[in-house]
C-alpha cells in the first residue's frame, strides 16, 4: 500500500547579532527565487513578515521528505544570509522587543490581524504540519478520534520551543501554550462522524470567532485543501532530520488508525479536559518527565515515564514502519532524540553555556546543517549507546 504524505514548516527570519526578528520575509523569497533550487510554490508568506513557510510536495517516502525539506532549508537560509539576516527553525521567537510585528500583506493575514488584533502581533511562533492521504473524509473523522491520544507524546517528541523574550519559559514547548490563545485550538473532541464535525465546525464559524476553516487549529484536523489528515502538534523542529522522523511516525500513525477502524478494534477515548491537561504536561516537560499515557476504554489515566511512551507508540506503529521499509530510520533517529534530548533540551543546554548568543549560534547552524549519518542496528532497531 502506498499512503502519500507532505510536510509544511514554518521558519524565523532574525538579526544575526540581535536575533531580533526581521521583516525581510518578501526578499528572502525573492532572493531565493533566483536560484534554482527552489520552486515557485515551495515557499509562501505566513502570518507576519518575518516569518515564511515551506511545503514539500506530495511524497511517497520519507527519503523524498528528508531530500525536499534540506534542500528547501538549504537555500532559504543561503537567501536569507545574502540580504543580512538569517533563517531559524523555533517553534517560538528566542528573542524579541515587544513591539507589533508587522502583517503580512495578504487580504487574508490582515483581516486575521484585524479580527484577533493584538494577538496576530506577537504571534511570532513556528510549527511543523504533517499531511497524510486518507481515502474519504467519513474516514478521516475516524481516523482523528483514534489519534487524539496520542497527542501529547507527539508534543512532547518534537518540544523546540523553550526560550521566549530572552528567557527560559519552563517550558520545553512555549509554542503549545502560546497558541492555546486562539478561540479554536489545542485537541479535538471525539466526532460521531463526519456531520457532527462539519456541524460543529459550521457553529464555530457562525459564531464569528474564525474567519475561516482554516482557522481551526486543532492538533489534528481534516485539511480543507487537501484529502489528508493534517497532524499540526509539534513544533518545527531544530534539524531536518527530527522533522523527517515526526513525518515517520505520523503517517505510521494514520496507516494504524486506518487499519484498527477497517478491523472495528476498540480505541481510547480520552476525556477533553485531561487531553488538554496531558498536552499541558507535555509541552512543560517535554521528554524529561512522567507523561499522561492513552487511556483505557474506561477512561482510566495513568501517568508514564516518557520514554516509556515513546516505546508504545514505536510498538503501536512498528508494522506500518516495517510496511513502508522506514523502521529503521525512524527506530534510530528516536534512539537519537532520546540520548541527545530535543529542540528544546539542545536549545536550553545552548543557553546554559552561552545565554542567548549561544542559542542564536545553534539555531543558525542547525536549522540548514546536513543530516548526519544514522547507524541502525542489524535487526533493523537503533543500537544503544
Amino acid at each position: 500500500m502506498t499512503t502519500t504524505l507532505g510536510v509544511e514548516e514554518e521558519y524565523l527570519l532574525v538579526d544575526p547579532v540581535s536575533g531580533l526578528p526581521v521583516p525581510a520575509a518578501e526578499r528572502v523569497r525573492a532572493e531565493a527565487r533566483l536560484r534554482p533550487g527552489l520552486g515557485v510554490g515551495d515557499v509562501q508568506p505566513e502570518l507576519l513578515k518575518a516569518q515564511l513557510e515551506v511545503a514539500t510536495p506530495v511524497c511517497t517516502s520519507l527519503d523524498e521528505i528528508g531530500g525536499y525539506l534540506h534542500r528547501m532549508r538549504r537555500e532559504l537560509s543561503a537567501a536569507a544570509e545574502r540580504i543580512g539576516c538569517r533563517m531559524i527553525a523555533c517553534g517560538a521567537a528566542p528573542v524579541s522587543n515587544g513591539t507589533m510585528e508587522e502583517i503580512s500583506e495578504h487580504p487574508r493575514y490582515l483581516a486575521i490581524g484585524a479580527n484577533a488584533r493584538r494577538l496576530a502581533d506577537v504571534q511570532l511562533i513556528h510549527g511543523m504540519h504533517v499531511h497524510v492521504a486518507v481515502p474519504d473524509r467519513e474516514t478521516g473523522v475516524q481516523v482523528v478520534n483514534r489519534i487524539r491520544p496520542w497527542l501529547p507524546v507527539l508534543v512532547a517528541m518534537g518540544a523546540n520551543s523553550p526560550i521566549w523574550e530572552g528567557a527560559d519559559t519552563g517550558f520545553a514547548s512555549w509554542r503549545t501554550i502560546h497558541y492555546a490563545r486562539w478561540p479554536v485550538e489545542g485537541q479535538p473532541p471525539v466526532f460521531l462522524d463526519l456531520e457532527e464535525y462539519e456541524r460543529r465546525i459550521d457553529a464555530l464559524l457562525a459564531v464569528g470567532v474564525m474567519l475561516d476553516r482554516g482557522q481551526v487549529y486543532w492538533q489534528v484536523r481534516l485539511s480543507e485543501r487537501f484529502p489528508t489528515i493534517e497532524i499540526r502538534c509539534p513544533d518545527v523542529q531544530l534539524r531536518a532530520d527530527d522533522a523527517v522522523m515526526l513525518a515517520g511516525l505520523v503517517r505510521a500513525l494514520v496507516v494504524t488508525a486506518l487499519q484498527q477502524h477497517d478491523d472495528k478494534a476498540p480505541y481510547a477515548a480520552p476525556d477533553q479536559e485531561l487531553l488538554r491537561a496531558a498536552c499541558w504536561l507535555a509541552a512543560r516537560d517535554g521528554l524529561d518527565g512522567d507523561l499522561f499515557g492513552p487511556v483505557g476504554p474506561g477512561g482510566t489515566a495513568r501517568r508514564i515515564e516518557a520514554g516509556d511512551l515513546v516505546a508504545e507508540l514505536l510498538a503501536h506503529v512498528a508494522p506500518a514502519l516495517d510496511e513502508f521499509g522506514d523502521t529503521a530510520r525512524v527506530f534510530a533517529l528516536v534512539d537519537r532524540l532520546i540520548r541527545q534530548g530535543t529542540g528544546a533540551g539542545r536549545q536550553r543546554d545552548a543557553f546554559a553555556v552561552g545565554g542567548l548568543r549561544g542559542v542564536l549560534d545553534l539555531l543558525i547552524s542547525d536549522t540548514s546543517a546536513a543530516c548526519p549519518a544514522i547507524r541502525p542496528g542489524g535487526n533493523g532497531r537503533p543500537e544503544r549507546g
